[in-house]
């Protein structure tokens, strides 16, 4: 087969697959589905093994879909001393929780105090050690139910010498105004 047909039979098989696969999903936020079609669901009708089948299967597995995930993330900072940080409230479905993005280029083992504040005067506060290495990191708080809206959420972090000996190194926050985030 010309190697332009083949390419032009695999957009158009695609074309037709993607609909039939995402109206088969099923329900969002359903995980007891696994993300990969069983091996005789590959294989097209009338033997060729090139293209692709367009027609619909019993498969019942999702493609990955689920709950959306709202990001509503400060500023990236740096601080003189080679603290990087982003932090962010994070919603999905009814849960709602905070998490910071963090480089520690200073060397020194840091703590990273991480607070969730939302409606009602209520606080989630986790505390993180980071090592001093200049890898990437994460540190969240536990999720909570979501309480009013996602929007009345807010998140801080606070950056200092390990064992709280010294300075306030970095404060990174998820909004930059009046509580509304980005």
């Amino acid at each position: 087969m010309n190697l332009r047909l083949l390419a032009l039979a695999a957009v158009v098989t695609s074309a037709v697959v993607v609909p039939f696969a995402v109206a088969s999903a099923g329900p969002v936020g359903d995980d007891s589905r696994i993300a990969a079609p069983p091996a005789e669901h590959a294989r097209p009708h009338g033997g060729d093994d090139k293209i692709p089948s367009a027609a619909p299967s019993s498969s019942p597995l999702l493609l990955g879909l689920g709950l959306a995930t709202a990001a509503r993330c400060g500023p990236e900072l740096t601080s003189p001393d080679g603290i990087e940080a982003q932090t962010c409230v994070l919603t999905q479905g009814a849960q709602t929780w905070a998490r910071t993005y963090y480089r520690n280029a200073t060397g020194d083992a840091l703590d990273a105090a991480l607070s969730l504040m939302g409606p009602g005067n209520r606080t989630v506060r986790t505390h993180c050690a980071l090592d001093g290495g200049d890898e990437p990191g994460t540190c969240e708080t536990p999720r909570e139910r979501t309480r009013g809206v996602p929007t009345g959420y807010s998140a801080v972090t606070e950056f200092a010498a390990s064992g709280g000996k010294g300075p306030l190194l970095l404060r990174a926050g998820s909004s930059t105004s009046g509580g509304a985030g980005h």
